[in-house]
């Protein structure tokens, strides 16, 4: 590791990549590259952060210049030319390489063509039982081949809706390709998602093909859902035809198709050139207050972001095996399959991420020979609070990257995985969100981390911390905005003609800029911090704080398993703020712990955002791609029924809400 001191006034750093390691990582070659070809700034001798900070603002003071240099480094294949590359920036509404036809499938699967890769690991796979299978390169490229074929023979045509019933299993990768390869538009929800919350999403697009498995392993136990895959069938009158992936070993039901039969050809590859703005895929919102949105983003949007996502920021090549823990509802199933764009093996592991302990993932890393492992910051906590030591127990050699997402990581977090990982790793704390499947602000391998900070904002993404009056500020907390477009931005929500409610999402705040609902604050040094969603902020006494500080603080105590945080404004102009926790085994909330828990807030946050009561709860709701919900709570505690509080579909534990809604009834009573 490097020992080059920084600047006086900046922190130390937890970690500072070496020379070599800065020299030969993808995005300084980029840089050297873009700089004789493009007028790019130059690569600064000995001062990675100045030459990062320069392309930065490089690439979003000259989009046109950047997003043309990607595709050039990248090799993108166009069946047609484009015109230019960005035909109106306005955002919505930013038109991207008109003219321009591509496939994003084609370019997932290049590497099957050399000959040199072809008999190489695509895919690697497995589940609870740890047996790990391989699909190669060639292997993988015959399955697309063979179902797009199949699909094509059972009508679908580009525009068509395609949907996977699945766990993250190969077969979800081989439908997803094979959909994109016939120009038809991929969505998907993971098999613990129930009939109801299945149907919120996939009666939207109206899907014309189903992918289904009769069951799922998790937790050690078999989970059945045959009976949901024929709620399913009866709910969706558009489909032609439904493929039975016997993943338990039960025939397929009446009238299904078998995926074996679809995916035994051996045929030519063919890949539909669509324009560069032709739906890939659908994603879904959370959906916790109504249906969920309905995201649509393109097949040339998606390969150009997700190429400088994968290359640029993490660094993936072809010597690399990229894990990250997902399930097929969350857009980082979509992220980790678009590993494949840098030719890297993707693994996928498909079980509980505590089963049968906490070092699950860290087995599966270990197994897999994983280079760059992907997981959420709540995995990282429990790991800490669980006392596990994979540096020590497990060999994590190959490991040289750990990203977190779904959550900002706290200090503690960083602390832990430097200290009980390895010294030498390279922490990549990213931000982004399912409305761009991407990220806003995360890794650089060339940068020095620093804790609780994500390492700078990503290429091509004019990010800024807005106050309310719409003037960017440094080091100050403001709303995250983009007042760019980025590729990956919605073309729109599917079932929205007017584009109302993708204007109400994200451009009713500051008109032409896209507002995401995260609080950020950017430093003077360039990093990044997330406090948390700013619809669910904290506001005492004019003093604003993301939820996400209070969570840090408090879930460092042992006793303390989780916790909620709410805000409500009081009708009398006051303001009531409960923390709700979920003690740990054994653990007991008496007055003791509540003087513990003010006292580290006060001490380590700010007096005025201690909590009026904490109340020992019974667990803490989660939507289904395990984030706290606290709008909905905090509507439940302001008198909202539940049925208009949340979609009961869109949560974890219904019962856990029913908790909280009891117990705004009861305040209720005792006011009155």
């Amino acid at each position: 590791m490097s020992t080059t001191p920084e600047p006086a006034d900046s922190p130390e750093p937890l970690w500072t990549p070496g020379p070599e390691r800065i020299a030969r990582a993808q995005v300084t070659r980029f840089q050297d590259w873009t700089a004789e070809r493009y007028g790019a700034p130059a690569t600064v001798p000995g001062d990675p952060a100045a030459s990062y900070h320069a392309l930065h603002a490089w690439s979003v003071r000259d989009p046109d210049a950047f997003w043309r240099a990607i595709t050039e480094w990248y090799d993108v294949r166009f069946s047609t030319p484009y015109e230019t590359v960005l035909a109106d920036a306005s955002m919505p509404g930013a038109r991207w390489f008109p003219g321009g036809t591509l496939n994003y499938a084609e370019h997932a699967l290049r590497p099957a063509l050399d000959p040199a890769r072809a008999d190489t690991p695509a895919l690697l796979h497995l589940d609870e039982s740890h047996e790990t299978g391989t699909v190669s390169w060639a292997e993988l490229s015959r399955q697309v081949a063979s179902l797009a074929a199949a699909l094509r023979r059972l009508g679908v045509t580009p525009g068509d809706r395609v949907s996977g019933y699945l766990p993250n299993i190969p077969q979800a990768v081989v439908a997803l390709l094979a959909t994109a390869a016939v120009g038809g538009v991929w969505t998907s929800c993971a098999p613990d998602f129930g009939a109801r919350s299945v149907l919120d999403r996939f009666q939207q697009v109206e899907p014309v093909v189903l992918f289904t498995v009769d069951g799922y392993r998790y937790g050690g136990k078999r989970h059945e859902r045959t009976d949901v895959v024929t709620e399913l069938r009866a709910g969706l009158p558009s489909l032609r035809a439904t493929v039975h992936i016997p993943l338990l070993g039960t025939p397929a039901p009446e009238g299904a198709l078998d995926w074996a039969d679809l995916t035994a050809d051996d045929t030519a590859p063919a890949y539909e050139a669509v324009p560069f703005d032709h739906p890939l895929w659908v994603l879904y919102s959370s959906g916790t207050t109504g249906l969920p949105k309905a995201i649509v983003q393109s097949q040339g949007g998606i390969l150009l972001e997700h190429l400088k996502q994968t290359g640029l920021h993490l660094d993936l090549g072809p010597d690399d095996r990229f894990f990250w823990y997902t399930s097929t509802g969350w857009m980082m199933w979509n992220f980790l399959v678009s590993g494949l764009l840098a030719g890297s093996t993707v693994v996928l592991y498909d079980g509980s991420p505590g089963y049968p302990d906490v070092a699950a993932q860290w087995r599966v890393a270990e197994q897999t020979g994983t280079t760059v492992f992907g997981t959420s910051a709540a995995y990282v906590i429990a790991c800490r609070k669980a006392d596990i030591h994979p540096g020590r127990d497990v060999d994590l050699s190959a490991v040289k990257c750990v990203a977190t997402t779904g959550s900002p990581l706290p200090p503690d977090g960083f602390r832990w995985l430097h200290d009980e990982v390895k010294e030498d790793l390279w922490i990549a704390s990213v931000s982004g969100g399912t409305d761009v499947c991407s990220c806003f602000a995360g890794g650089v391998p060339t940068l020095p981390v620093h804790i609780g900070e994500l390492q700078a904002p990503c290429l091509g993404t004019d990010l800024q911390a807005w106050d309310a009056q719409g003037r960017p500020v440094v080091d100050e907390v403001g709303e995250l905005v983009v007042t760019n477009p980025m590729p990956s931005m919605p073309i729109r929500f599917w079932n929205d003609p007017d584009g109302a409610r993708y204007r109400e999402s994200y451009f009713e705040m500051f008109p032409g800029v896209w507002r995401h609902g995260d609080w950020i604050t950017l430093t003077a040094r360039g990093t990044v911090v997330i406090h948390g969603r700013s619809d669910s902020t904290l506001n005492r006494q004019g003093v604003r704080m993301g939820s996400s500080d209070i969570y840090e603080v408090v879930e460092r105590l042992p006793e303390i398993r989780e916790s909620l945080v709410i805000g409500i404004e009081q009708p009398d102009g006051g303001y009531w703020m409960p923390l709700f926790v979920q003690l740990a085994d054994g653990a007991e909330l008496n007055d003791a712990l509540r003087d513990r828990i003010r006292t580290a807030i006060r001490a380590q946050l700010s007096p005025r955002h201690v909590p009026d009561e904490v109340i020992a709860v019974p667990g803490v709701p989660h939507t289904l791609t395990g984030k706290r919900i606290e709008v909905p709570v905090k509507r439940l505690l302001q008198g909202t029924a539940l049925d208009k509080a949340v979609n009961p579909g869109s949560v974890d534990d219904l019962g856990v809400l029913r908790f909280y809604e009891r117990l705004a009834a009861e305040r209720a009573k005792g006011r009155s």
